[in-house]
């Protein structure tokens, strides 16, 4: 079986997927859309919208590293003044797209059994639109986030797009129920599959923590929490540095590290600095995604104070390194953290409950090992193999 991936990236979970299957299949093509006017964007201010569209140079939205044989990763550039990023929500701008990867797949005699497309837009349009153009070969779609709960319920004219997009494809996974939920209100015909993310195993693993927090220069005498993931409003990183505030009157013993960067991060330094948590609570920026293990390795607890989610995959990566999961009751994380061995639950945009939550957490006897060990099943060897098999069952029914 040979794969085509259409996706916005190929790094982190996308990458941790593709690479996992590719065990299974003779070979996987992954198309990347990539606009050549973004890469100005390093030389521009790094403020609102120019830092968000930053995160689609080039170097951030490929990464090579360890890239099987079999899997050929390909940038298709083009360029755009309406789409830095890829949130134009104009058809013909992903109609001429569409158009460009298939002269591509034709010209360089690209075969393939079959289409796996991650997100319903613009990604999954795109694939129904090679399917359209006679490639004669099903498509995939997985939904993953505010594709599935968002986006579809904006307004009619969205409804209708991603109705119309996911009745067209063979098959369609999402990563939680919750989002089941949201799909069986759009009355897909499509049959869907819930399949949640996971981790890579080779990278996410308990090390010790002392000799993690001593190489990334955090101080041995404090206990870490920390998060992960981009600096936006969604992510709920301004109810963390709030609940911190209610955290230090009862212990001083604490740093709260925030790695990531976005359109709020001038916003979020306000607000610590307004709050005096400047010696609590810290700023690191975004960093390379094989450096992370050794953050997640260097806290006592970690905390996603997300005000939406579809599946995290800093959940699961956490959890792989045997450490506690302190999570909103959103999306699918209730799914995954179903017992107090593994972590605690709170309300969304809640800093008092996510105060009170931590403070438990801090004090609590966490069983590593148990944690570790329920991770396992969510390693991306074990949830590729559950997607090749829907693959071989699509093909089959094609």
């Amino acid at each position: 079986m040979r794969l085509l991936v259409i996706a916005p990236y190929y790094h982190t979970f996308i990458k941790g997927l593709v690479e996992a299957e590719a065990k299974y299949l003779e070979g996987v093509d992954v198309l990347i859309y990539h606009n050549r006017l973004v890469e100005l964007t390093k030389y521009l201010p790094a403020f609102g919208y120019l830092r968000f569209a930053r995160f689609f140079t080039k170097d951030k939205i490929v990464d090579l590293n360890k890239k099987p044989e079999n899997v050929d990763v390909r940038l298709i550039s083009t360029i755009s003044f309406t789409n830095l990023s890829f949130s134009s929500k104009r058809k013909t701008h992903w109609e001429n797209v569409a158009n460009k990867f298939e002269r591509i797949l034709r010209d360089d005699k690209i075969e393939f059994d079959l289409i796996h497309a991650h997100f319903i837009w613009p990604w999954g349009y795109i694939g129904v639109k090679l399917k359209e153009k006679k490639f004669e070969v099903p498509v995939i779609i997985t939904g993953h986030g505010y594709d599935v709960y968002d986006l579809p319920f904006r307004n009619n004219r969205y409804f209708e797009m991603v109705r119309e997009i996911l009745n067209s494809a063979n098959r369609i996974i999402t990563v939680s129920h919750s989002n089941f939920k949201f799909i069986k209100k759009l009355e897909i015909k499509t049959k869907t599959e819930v399949i949640p993310n996971g981790f890579n195993s080779k990278l996410f693993y308990p090390i010790d923590s002392r000799n993690c927090k001593e190489v990334l220069g955090l101080p041995v005498n404090k206990r870490i929490i920390l998060t992960v993931g981009h600096l936006r409003k969604v992510k709920g990183h301004e109810y963390l540095i709030e609940a911190m505030k209610k955290i230090v009157k009862k212990r001083g013993d604490i740093l709260c590290i925030i790695v990531g960067d976005g359109s709020l991060r001038g916003k979020l330094e306000k607000q610590i600095k307004k709050l005096n948590l400047g010696d609590y609570v810290k700023l690191v920026g975004a960093k390379p995604h094989d450096e992370i293990p050794y953050w997640m390795n260097a806290c006592d607890i970690f905390v996603l104070p997300s005000l939406s989610e579809g599946n995290p995959t800093v959940m699961f990566e956490v959890l792989a390194c045997g450490k506690p999961f302190v999570g909103t009751k959103v999306g699918g994380i209730p799914e995954i953290i179903t017992s107090e061995d593994y972590g605690l639950l709170c309300e969304p945009a809640n800093p008092e409950d996510l105060a009170e939550n931590i403070l438990v957490a801090l004090e609590k006897e966490w069983d590593s090992e148990k944690i570790r060990k329920y991770a396992e099943q969510f390693s991306w060897e074990n949830i590729a193999k559950k997607i090749v098999g829907v693959y071989e069952e699509v093909l089959e029914i094609d």
